[in-house]
C-alpha cells in the first residue's frame, strides 16, 4: 500500500524533529536529513506504510557502481524512515518544464512511477482541486472510496470499487 498523503496526516504531528511535513501541493513529505529515525510516525500512521531503513546501502559502494543507480531518487542513509512520495522529483521536474515554458501544467502530465509502470492504467494521478482534471472527475465516482476516512485524517487517494453483478455470476457457474 503506498502513501495515502493525508490532509490531517497523524505522522505529521508526532515527529519531534518536524521531518514529515505538509507540502504546499499537499504532500505528505519527507526531509530525510532531519529524520532521527524514531519511528513515532510509523507508529502513528493508520495505513503502517511508513518503513524504517536497517540497512547501509551506500558505504560500501565505490564510483562506478554508484552510477548504476537512478540519479533522480536519493539513497537515504540507515536509520531514517521512508514512504511513498508520489515521485516528488517528478513533480519539481514536470513543474520547472511548465514555467520554462511559460504555460500552465497540463492534466496528466505528472505521471509517477507506480502509474508509469502500471500496464493496466489503473493509476491516475492529478490535481484534486481542478475539477476538470481526469483524477477528479474519477474521484467524484458513486464508486469511490477512501480507507479509513471516517478517522478524520482526511486521505488524498481515492479507490475505485469494482462494479460486478453477483446474479450473472449465479448463471455461469
Amino acid at each position: 500500500m503506498l502513501c495515502q498523503q493525508c490532509d490531517n496526516a497523524p505522522c505529521e504531528i508526532v515527529c519531534p524533529v518536524n521531518a514529515t511535513t505538509h507540502s504546499p501541493d499537499g504532500l505528505n513529505q519527507m526531509v530525510y536529513n532531519r529524520c532521527v529515525g524514531t519511528r513515532y510516525c510509523s507508529n502513528n500512521c493508520p495505513f503502517k506504510v511508513r518503513r524504517f531503513n536497517f540497512f547501509d546501502y551506500t558505504s560500501t559502494k565505490k564510483e562506478p557502481e554508484i552510477l548504476v543507480y537512478n540519479p533522480e531518487v536519493t539513497v537515504r542513509p540507515r536509520g531514517v524512515m521512508e514512504k511513498c512520495t508520489f515521485c516528488v522529483q517528478r513533480i519539481q521536474d514536470a513543474k520547472q518544464s511548465a514555467k520554462a515554458a511559460s504555460r500552465p501544467m497540463a492534466d496528466g502530465e505528472i505521471e509517477p512511477a507506480c502509474a508509469a509502470a502500471c500496464p493496466a492504467d489503473a493509476i491516475t494521478f492529478g490535481d484534486l482541486n481542478d475539477p476538470a482534471s481526469r483524477v477528479s472527475r474519477l474521484s467524484k465516482l458513486d464508486r469511490k472510496y477512501r480507507l479509513l476516512e471516517e478517522l478524520g485524517i482526511k486521505p488524498s487517494v481515492t479507490y475505485l470499487a469494482d462494479i460486478s453483478n453477483p446474479a450473472i455470476a449465479k448463471d455461469k457457474a
